[in-house]
C-alpha cells in the first residue's frame, strides 16, 4: 500500500484511507457524511429539520497573477466545493498566514476582494486568523472553510451516484490549468501559440466558478424525487480524475467515451505546448453531474439554457464492472493519474525562468 505523500499536489486515496481516515477524532452519530476520499464536503445533522455542509481549502497568493487573481482562486475554489451540495455557501472563516514582505497596502486589495467575491455570493465572513511570518514563501497563503445550511435532505455529496446514472461534464476541460500557464507565461505561450490563443486562455481565468452550474443543476429536484445524484467539483486530475473518485466514493463502476470529453481548442493549444493531456489536468470551473438515466437532456438543456455548456461523456455502473474508458470501440481501464501532471510543467517552467 502506497502510504508515502506524492511529490506534490493532493493526497491519494490509499495514503487518506491508511493514515488519515482511522483517525479523525471521536465518531459522532450526527455526522452522517464524514470525511472521505473524493467527497468535497462533510454533512452534519442539525436539530429543527436541518442539515450542515461543511468545507474546507488552501488560500492562494500568486503575486506573478496579481492580488485581485489570487483572490478569485481564495474564494472561488472553495465555494465549488460547497457547489456540489447545490447551495452557496452561507458563511465563510479564512486563515491567512502571509508572507513577511506582504505590505498593509497588498493586503488591503486582497482582502477586499475576497470581501467582494463573498458577498456577491451571499457569503458572511465570520472569523479566521491573520499573521505574517518569516519563511513563508508559498503560493499557499493560509486555508479557508465554508459552511451552508438546507433542510435535511437537499445537501448533495459526490458519493450520491447510482448504476446507470449519466454522467454530464460542464464547460470544458483544464480550464483553470490553461488561463494560469497563459497568465503566468504569457510570452512563451504567444511566441508558440499566438497572441489570440494567450487572450483567450487568459481570459478563462473567470469562468473557473461552478457555483452557478452546481445550483442550476439542484434545482431539478424536488422533494419527492431527485432528478441530480451527485456533484462533483473537477479538481487535481481533471475531468477524468474526477470521474474516477466519484465512482470511489459512491462504490460504482464507470464506462466513459473518451472522444465525448468536452476540451476547446485553447486547452489543447496549450496543454500541448507543456505536454499535458488536458483530461487530466486542474480544471475548476467544470463540474461532473449525476442525472438519471433519461434525464439527461433535461439537465443539458436546462444548463445550456443559462449559458453553460454541458455534455453527457458515459454512465456509472455497477462496481463489479469495474472503471472503463473506450475509444473508437475500443476499452481500457481508467485510470487516476495520481499527482496531477499541472503542477510539474508549471514548476518546470518557472524554474527555467519561463516568462
Amino acid at each position: 500500500m502506497n502510504t508515502h505523500f506524492p511529490e506534490t499536489g493532493k493526497i491519494n486515496d490509499e495514503f487518506f484511507k491508511s493514515l488519515i481516515y482511522p483517525f479523525c477524532g471521536s465518531p459522532r452519530v450526527e455526522v452522517i457524511t464524514p470525511s472521505q476520499y473524493g467527497v468535497d464536503v462533510s454533512v452534519i445533522s442539525l436539530l429543527n429539520g436541518f442539515d450542515m455542509a461543511l468545507t474546507s481549502d488552501p488560500l492562494s497568493l500568486l503575486p506573478s497573477m496579481g492580488l485581485q487573481e489570487s483572490a478569485w482562486l481564495s474564494v472561488q475554489l472553495m465555494a465549488n466545493d460547497m457547489a456540489t451540495t447545490g447551495k452557496a455557501p452561507m458563511y465563510a472563516q479564512f486563515v491567512l498566514n502571509l508572507p513577511a514582505h506582504f505590505t498593509s497596502a497588498d493586503f488591503d486589495v486582497y482582502w477586499k476582494h475576497i470581501h467582494n467575491y463573498c458577498k456577491e455570493m451571499g457569503t458572511a465572513i465570520t472569523g479566521g486568523h491573520t499573521g505574517r511570518f518569516e519563511g513563508q514563501n508559498s503560493t499557499v497563503a493560509g486555508g479557508g472553510t465554508m459552511i451552508a445550511i438546507a433542510p435535511k435532505g437537499e445537501l448533495l455529496t459526490s458519493k450520491g451516484a447510482n448504476d446507470g446514472d449519466v454522467i454530464i461534464a460542464t464547460k470544458d476541460s483544464a480550464l483553470i490549468a490553461t488561463s494560469i500557464l497563459a497568465l503566468s507565461f504569457p510570452e512563451m505561450v504567444r511566441n508558440k501559440c499566438g497572441t489570440e490563443v494567450q487572450k483567450q486562455a487568459a481570459d478563462l481565468f473567470y469562468e473557473t466558478s461552478s457555483l452557478k452550474a452546481g445550483i442550476i443543476a439542484a434545482s431539478l429536484n424536488t422533494p419527492e424525487s431527485k432528478t441530480v445524484t451527485a456533484m462533483h467539483d473537477v479538481t487535481e486530475g481533471g475531468i477524468l480524475g474526477a470521474i474516477y473518485e466519484m465512482a470511489l466514493a459512491a462504490g460504482c463502476g464507470v464506462d466513459i467515451d473518451e472522444e465525448t470529453l468536452p476540451s476547446g481548442n485553447v486547452q489543447k493549444a496549450i496543454c500541448g505546448l507543456f505536454d499535458l493531456d488536458p483530461n487530466y489536468c486542474i480544471g475548476a470551473g467544470s463540474m461532473i453531474i449525476a442525472v438519471k438515466n433519461g434525464k439527461e437532456q433535461l439537465l443539458i438543456e436546462t444548463l445550456q439554457d443559462a449559458g453553460i455548456k454541458a455534455t453527457a461523456v458515459g454512465k456509472f455502473t455497477a462496481k463489479e464492472q469495474g472503471l472503463i474508458i473506450s475509444r473508437n470501440g475500443n476499452k481500457k481501464p481508467l485510470k487516476h493519474p495520481g499527482t496531477d501532471p499541472y503542477w510539474k510543467a508549471f514548476y518546470t517552467a518557472f524554474s527555467k525562468g519561463l516568462k
